[in-house]
């Protein structure tokens, strides 16, 4: 070990990186984190999950979308919103969270290089310093590759950052359109989709494949796309993308979208969401007996190795689910099991969240895998409406509906639209955890008024099902 420079170089400062590097220090590593931006965090922290989410509740709070329930659909915090009111709340997250990531990566004693790293041998990485000034190289032990995705972008698409865009744009836009095109129904076009919605422009959604998110159980996605085409919105699924052109007439400047079915879609914007690209270019991979597939993205083992055994890949680049959640699992993982430290985990109990408005979060299996499957199953259902706590916060629409096992009652899966999803997913992932069975909910007592309640009205609903 002493012949290297480092016992861990760690390729990327997002939250898979992070964590890696933090796991292998608190193990008596020596670390070094290489990250080419000027700032740490990644895509998660910069362009990514943490602008897209504060955007969203700088959105729920000026639009009064929450309150619309109870003060009606005319209700708004401030009249007029612009998008420097939007990025005013951003910008102040995202300066936050930079700082608390370059804090921990200082208390940790990590070494932390600004330059871009490539491979020159399995061991080995150059280091390219940002400024173009120079370069170094070092050696490691073990490497962990975390650098990401980017956005995917067809040549033939005229992109401009103002009319036609990627999701990292969205941050720079100057001015709210008053019409939307979404190209591509994955997480991010949803997110944004619905966070453009609840500021009153008129968004279209335009996905080759039938159905929204299809690892997602259907119901939660039918009622999703309800509560979208309830507040104007047009899905337009089934259809596939022909291209994109800037158009001008006395009007204006508008995006012209061509479909294969013959339909053409006028705009003022259009968002490009069809998926992200690992970011694995200029890495040198070859050099390190590695090779990406099509769309950039590292084949790994149930241990995060890649084909080279000493070199780890984690997070977005080996692809699905690509949370930030679960890059950082993967992360401190990946670290565990190249310094022989013991770590336990259940990916099956990996909870989702998607922040799209309304809100949803599941963990478990859902109703169409159990029926691939034949696993015999009830389920219980709560609808906020039924609930105190909903008609306090204005939710009337959502719900909570458990899977269970109709001979074992053990829980199988939670699935959750509405305020608040992601946060109250995780009282039945620790059930999930223990094995725990629906009549844990119904022999609970939760505080009242609160959502959690769901649970034990969801329970009764399912036992009642039961006969």
């Amino acid at each position: 070990m002493a012949s290297y420079d480092y016992d861990l170089v760690v390729i990327g400062s997002g939250p898979a990186g992070q964590r890696a590097a933090i796991q292998a220090s608190k193990l008596g590593r020596r670390v070094l984190v290489i990250e080419r931006l000027n700032v740490v965090g990644g895509i998660c922290i910069n362009t990514g999950t943490i602008p897209s989410k504060t955007l969203r509740e700088a959105v729920m709070h000026l639009s009064g979308y929450r309150e619309r329930g109870i003060y009606g659909s005319s209700y708004t915090v401030k009249q007029h919103i612009t998008m420097p009111d939007l990025h005013f709340r951003t910008d102040h997250v995202i300066r936050h969270e930079i700082d608390v990531t370059r804090h921990q990566i200082q208390r940790n004693r990590i070494d932390l290089a600004v330059a871009t790293a490539r491979f020159t041998d399995p061991h080995t990485v150059c280091l390219h310093d940002a400024d173009g000034r120079g370069q170094r190289s070092v050696t490691a032990e073990k490497i962990v590759i975390a650098t990401g995705t980017h956005a995917t972008r067809d040549k033939k698409i005229p992109f401009d950052g103002q009319r036609i865009l990627i999701s990292d744009d969205i941050l720079t836009l100057k001015d709210l359109p008053r019409t939307m095109a979404i190209v591509g129904a994955g997480v991010i076009g949803l997110e944004y989709a619905t966070i453009f919605q609840a500021l009153g422009v008129r968004v279209t959604v335009i996905d080759k494949r039938t159905h929204l998110l299809p690892f997602i159980d259907r119901e939660i996605t039918s009622h999703l796309a309800h509560q979208m085409q309830e507040h104007r919105a047009t899905l337009r699924l089934g259809e596939e993308v022909q291209g994109l052109e800037l158009t001008k007439d006395d009007k204006g400047e508008h995006v012209k979208i061509s479909l294969a079915s013959g339909k053409h879609i006028i705009t003022d914007k259009a968002l490009y969401s069809i998926g992200r690209t690992g970011a694995t270019e200029g890495l040198g991979l070859d050099a390190a007996g590695i090779k990406p597939d099509d769309r950039g993205r590292l084949k790994i083992n149930e241990n995060l190795q890649t084909n080279v055994p000493h070199i780890y890949a984690v997070g977005d680049i080996i692809g699905f689910p690509s949370l930030a959640s679960t890059s950082m699992e993967q992360g401190r993982l990946a670290a565990c099991h190249a310094f022989n430290a013991p770590a336990d985990c259940t990916p099956s109990l990996f909870p989702y969240g998607i922040y799209t408005i309304p809100e949803i979060s599941t963990v478990g299996r859902n109703e169409e895998e159990l029926t691939q499957d034949g696993v015999p199953y009830e389920i219980g259902k709560a609808r906020y409406k039924e609930i105190a706590r909903g008609q306090i916060i204005g939710d009337t629409s959502g719900f909570l509906k458990l899977i269970f096992h109709a001979e074992t009652r053990e829980i199988l899966g939670v699935h959750i639209i509405g305020e608040g999803a992601s946060e109250l997913i995780h009282i039945g992932q620790a059930v999930m955890a223990f094995k725990g069975t629906i009549d844990y909910f119904v022999n609970t007592v939760f505080n009242y008024p609160t959502l959690a309640e769901c649970y034990k009205t969801a329970a009764f609903d399912g036992i009642n099902r039961l006969g």
